[in-house]
């Protein structure tokens, strides 16, 4: 293939990529519409589809409403390349021998970002004018994102220059880049590095690969990124960052981390010890939104959230808990993800007692004052199985930071019925029956 088409492919291939479009943070506040529900402008009517996960837009959420650490209390595992290797019996991080190649899985939250951006910093020599680290990202949102803690973590080092090798960064042909860091998406670093020539990769000192998992997600970059890798020299140290680790991931890394240390903290188990779980029995879409009405009006409920299978249920169900006078909010996969991350803060400082929303609220998102959670509808696959890692995830919400939760699981068929029975068989936990016409024995589960 000529250079020249090469380069057309590559731009085609980076205009494909699903992403939310040009995220600039913009301190505007999402306000509710004349029911008091908040929402965008996206209209119920086209979301009958099945909600898709974006893990791109996800791990982007995930990062702009984390202002914490996540505290994690669980072991590191070490899995070193070589028996003899000091990771066995160091005391500090200088008998480390460091650098080294190194694969590292945490869940989100835990500072993996911090890790590679102290590593890069420590390397960058301020004198010499060249690129000395390359860091992809899968995104051009999450490259802006790890740009920041890069300006953060590097102000204290006004020598330092950062590049962002992404859509819409043009650059005179010929021209060689004197920054010490460039952060990018896969195809454009490709193209800086093998067509246009502004980055010398056999200078290339620290080659990050971020969110790795969302990366071979990607059409395209797990290919890129490889060829990226190839053109490095062998002494550069190789660093690739995951949240998850599954095999597909993990045939990744071995290609483009060669002989590396590993390290993962496991991902901490949800438990259902501290969840008391009930099912309703219900006829219709009516008669489960009567069933929900006659709970709160027999209990105190701090803040609920309340979990529907598609959009345009959440978009009724919210409408109508507005009209009996709860606080709404509405949070589903239309919308921009800067919005997502206004009406979760919204939610979490109280002002919105009740979040109604599909799956892309079901993880990582804590909030102390949860203590009912809700599944108006049963989470389910593609092919109409019980979900189960989702209904962990979902009721997941309450029962936590020590306290006892309640989920409420509503059942409107034979079919539901059945999921809900395969639910309690997988996690060996008995879900009881909940009249909720009768008041007497809603007040009793509040107990």
């Amino acid at each position: 293939m000529a250079s020249d088409s090469w380069a057309l492919a590559v731009d085609q291939q980076e205009a494909a990529v699903t992403s939310i479009s040009n995220l600039q943070i913009k301190d505007e506040r999402v306000k509710p519409d004349t029911n008091g529900v908040i929402k965008t402008n996206a209209t119920a009517e086209k979301t009958d589809e099945e909600e898709k996960e974006d893990k791109a837009a996800q791990s982007l959420l995930n990062k702009l409403i984390r202002s914490n650490l996540v505290d994690n209390t669980n072991q590191v595992e070490v899995l070193q390349r070589d028996p003899k290797s000091p990771l066995y019996s160091v005391k500090s991080f200088e008998e480390l021998r460091l650098p080294q190649n190194l694969i590292a899985q945490s869940q989100s939250g835990t500072g993996k970002t911090a890790a590679f951006v102290l590593a890069m910093l420590s390397r960058v020599e301020p004198a010499e004018r060249y690129p000395q680290c390359l860091c992809l990202s899968p995104t051009y949102e999450l490259a802006l994102q790890t740009g920041k803690v890069i300006e953060q973590m590097g102000k204290f080092h006004p020598e330092l220059k950062l590049a962002y090798a992404v859509r819409g960064n043009k650059l005179e042909r010929g021209q060689k880049i004197s920054e010490h860091i460039v952060i990018g998406t896969p195809g454009t670093v490709l193209d800086w590095c093998a067509k246009l020539k502004f980055i010398d990769p056999k200078k290339i000192k620290v080659f990050v690969l971020d969110e790795a998992d969302v990366m071979i997600a990607t059409q395209g970059h797990q290919d890129q990124s490889i060829r990226i890798q190839r053109m490095l020299p062998r002494n550069c140290q190789m660093l690739l960052f995951s949240a998850t680790f599954e095999d597909s991931v993990w045939n990744f890394a071995q290609k483009v981390v060669p002989d590396p240390n590993i390290i993962k903290l496991k991902r901490e188990e949800e438990t259902l010890d501290t969840i008391k779980q009930y099912y309703v029995l219900c006829n219709s879409r009516d008669e489960k939104f009567q069933a929900l009405c006659n709970l709160y009006g027999a209990i105190t409920i701090a803040q609920a959230m309340i979990f529907c299978h598609t959009r345009k249920t959440a978009s009724w169900l919210a409408a109508e808990l507005s009209k009996e006078g709860h606080q709404v909010a509405l949070l589903s996969g239309e919308m921009m993800v800067e919005q997502r991350a206004a009406v979760i803060e919204r939610f979490r400082e109280g002002k919105e007692k009740v979040l109604v929303t599909t799956n892309v609220c079901a993880r990582g998102i804590d909030v102390e004052q949860v203590s009912v959670v809700i599944n108006f509808d049963l989470p389910v696959d593609k092919d109409g199985n019980p979900d189960n890692e989702t209904y962990l995830h979902r009721i997941g919400r309450t029962g936590r930071f020590g306290k006892r939760g309640l989920a409420v699981n509503m059942v409107d068929s034979k079919h539901s019925m059945n999921i809900l029975n395969r639910i309690q068989e997988h996690f060996n936990k008995k879900i009881e029956r909940l009249d909720t016409d009768d008041l007497d024995e809603i007040e009793k589960i509040a107990n």
